[in-house]
């Protein structure tokens, strides 16, 4: 659906599939996924600010409109791992590169509101991902005393940069999503998650997890 919607986006603006301009904005989106919606548009049209915001609003509508036509569905497991690191004392922020608006559709659809403790998006914090912003507010609206209690999941580098940027002890990239193992290690991930449902053994129990040898920080 994120995908399509990029796509429909980027054509309401002259760049249409099967051109070469098209293939390489589709590129860039998918290495770009996990950031600021509107600063992969701003990547695409970096010389036209209002071309960006025109692309970023087409984005909005048509995701939105794929919300309300399908609804969403959690990636099996997710509702449980929610609940099992609540259960367990831990706070869950959900941070994301959509917009305040959309992240709202988002949370409804699901019917996450009272399985997570904060929501932020990037209009919330200053920067979005893979500035370490949203991470951060996090920490200062939740309370947390010591970045290094902050366990940071993701699917794409740049939460894997992100949460290296924050300080985080666990930077843990998840493999059934948008971005490579080696993409997530570029990225700094200090574990790897074969899916999100190894998180909460991994914060609670402290079961070993495969550690990548070799990932850097950034």
């Amino acid at each position: 659906m994120v995908e399509r919607a990029f796509a429909e986006a980027i054509a309401t603006q002259g760049i249409v599939p099967g051109t070469g301009a098209y293939a390489r904005a589709m590129v860039h989106v998918h290495r770009s996924r996990g950031c600021s919606t509107i600063d992969v548009f701003r990547g695409i049209f970096p010389d036209n600010e209002a071309q960006a915001q025109a692309a970023n609003l087409t984005f909005e509508r048509s995701y939105e409109g794929a919300i309300g036509r399908s609804g969403l569905i959690p990636m099996p497991g997710t509702v449980e791992t929610l609940d099992k690191l609540r259960d367990g004392g831990v706070k869950v922020c959900l941070i994301t590169g959509f917009s305040r608006t959309a992240l709202s559709r988002v949370l409804a659809a699901l019917s996450w509101s009272d399985r997570i403790d904060l929501a932020l998006c990037p209009e919330d914090a200053g920067r979005g991902r893979p500035m370490p912003d949203m991470v951060l507010a996090a920490v200062l609206r939740l309370g947390v005393q010591d970045v290094r209690q902050v366990a940071v999941a993701g699917d794409s580098e740049s939460d894997m940069l992100c949460g290296r940027r924050a300080g985080a002890s666990v930077v843990a990239g998840v493999l059934n999503g948008v971005h490579s193992r080696e993409r997530l290690l570029k990225g700094g991930a200090t574990h790897i998650l074969d899916s999100i449902t190894d998180l909460p053994s991994l914060v609670l129990d402290g079961s070993p997890i495969e550690t990548p040898v070799g990932a850097s920080a950034h």
